[in-house]
C-alpha cells in the first residue's frame, strides 16, 4: 500500500522529459540544439534559478499543438499514479506559451482536456491553477486573466512564479484582486530566492491561501508566528531547493525544523523532470536524509491534504486513508539491551 499524497506545487510544462520532448520536436519538426538525450541531460547542471528558466523556456519550444499539452499532462498523471498521488492541484503557465505564439486557448485547453479524464484515467482527481510570470508586465497577466474568465476553458486558481528577485508580489495586486472577485483560489510564490517581506506582500496584498516555497520565512520569527498560527501551509520542493542552489544540499534541508516550528508544510516536486525526481522520490530521499519514519511522512501527507483545495468531505476521506497507510506500518522495532 503506497502512501496516499497530494500534490500542490507542480508546474505542468516542468514534467517535460527528454524523452518526450525529442519525440515532440519529431512530430513539430521543431529543431533542438542537442544531438542527443545524454547531450540534453547535461544540460541539467544550475548555478541558479535564471540558468534552469533558460533551459526550460528553450525547452517548451516543442509545445505546439493541443495534443501536445495533452499529452504532456498525460504523461505527468500517469508517473503521478505511481508515486501515490491521489489528488493535484497543477500549476500552468500561459505566458510561456503565448509569447512564442501559441493560442492561449490551444495549450488551455490541452491541459484541460487530460485533467477531466484524470479520475476516469489515473484514479486522481485535479484543479488547475493558472500561474503568470512575474518577471513580464503585469498589464500582461491582467490581460490573459481576462481572457480566461471570457473564455469555456475553466480554470481553478491562479498563481505567481518564476524569476523572484526583483519582482516583489505587490507588482500584481491587480491581478489578483480580479481572480478574488471571480472566485478563483490564490497561491504565490515567494520567499525561496526572495526575502521575508515577500511572504508578507503575498499574504497581505495578494491575499493569498498557500504559499509556494517560503523557506526562507524562516528567517522571520513574526513570520512564522503568522504561519503557524493561521495555518498557512507552505509547499515545499526539497530537490528543486538544492538544484537551484537555494540550499547547498538537501542534509541542509529546512522542512525538520518547519515541521518542528508547527508550519504546515507538505513535499511537492516542482518540477521535476529538471529536478532529479517526482514527489515520491523528493519524500523517500528526505526520510533517508532524515529518518523520518512513518510518523512524520504521514504528517506529511496529511498536511498537503489539509493545503489542498479540496472540499471538507473529499478531505476527510484521504486523511482516512493515510490514516490505514499508517496503520499498516510496522512498529518500530525495538532496541535489545544488553545486561
Amino acid at each position: 500500500m503506497k502512501l496516499p499524497l497530494v500534490e500542490l506545487h507542480l508546474h505542468i510544462e516542468g514534467t517535460l522529459e527528454p524523452e518526450l520532448l525529442f519525440e515532440l520536436a519529431a512530430r513539430n519538426a521543431v529543431t533542438l540544439p542537442w544531438a542527443s538525450l545524454a547531450e540534453l541531460r547535461a544540460q541539467y547542471d544550475f548555478a541558479d534559478l535564471q540558468s534552469f528558466l533558460n533551459l526550460y523556456y528553450r525547452a517548451l519550444d516543442v509545445l505546439r499543438e493541443r495534443i501536445d499539452f495533452t499529452d504532456l499532462t498525460r504523461a505527468y498523471l500517469a508517473r503521478a499514479r505511481t508515486a501515490g498521488v491521489r489528488h493535484a492541484e497543477l500549476f500552468f503557465d500561459p505566458q510561456a506559451h503565448t509569447s512564442r505564439g501559441v493560442p492561449l486557448v490551444t495549450a488551455l485547453a490541452g491541459v484541460r482536456d487530460a485533467l477531466d479524464r484524470s479520475v476516469d484515467e489515473w484514479s486522481i482527481s485535479t484543479k488547475l491553477i493558472v500561474t503568470f510570470l512575474r518577471d513580464r508586465p503585469p498589464a500582461e497577466a491582467l490581460q490573459i486573466l481576462q481572457e480566461i474568465l471570457a473564455g469555456e476553458v475553466p480554470i481553478d486558481g491562479i498563481g505567481l512564479d518564476s524569476a523572484e528577485v526583483g519582482y516583489p508580489p505587490e507588482l500584481f495586486t491587480e491581478v489578483f484582486a480580479l481572480a478574488r472577485e471571480n472566485g478563483l483560489r490564490l497561491v504565490a510564490h515567494a520567499g525561496e530566492e526572495g526575502p521575508p517581506d515577500y511572504v508578507w506582500q503575498a499574504l497581505d496584498l495578494l491575499g493569498v491561501e498557500r504559499v509556494d516555497h517560503g523557506i526562507r520565512s524562516l528567517e522571520d520569527e513574526v513570520l512564522l508566528d503568522r504561519l503557524v498560527r493561521d495555518r498557512i501551509p507552505l509547499t515545499v520542493c526539497p530537490f528543486s531547493n538544492v538544484r537551484l542552489r537555494v540550499i547547498d544540499t538537501l542534509a541542509d534541508h529546512p522542512i525538520v525544523r518547519m515541521l518542528d516550528r508547527g508550519l504546515l508544510a507538505c513535499i511537492n516536486s516542482d518540477d521535476p523532470a529538471y529536478f532529479g525526481g517526482y514527489i515520491d522520490d523528493n519524500l523517500a530521499a528526505v526520510d533517508a536524509e532524515f529518518g523520518l519514519g512513518p510518523d512524520r511522512l504521514a504528517l506529511l501527507a496529511r498536511n498537503g491534504i489539509e493545503a489542498s483545495f479540496l472540499t471538507n468531505g473529499e478531505k476527510a476521506a484521504l486523511t482516512a486513508e493515510v490514516d490505514a497507510w499508517r496503520a499498516a506500518q510496522p512498529a518500530p522495532a525495538t532496541a535489545i539491551r544488553s545486561s
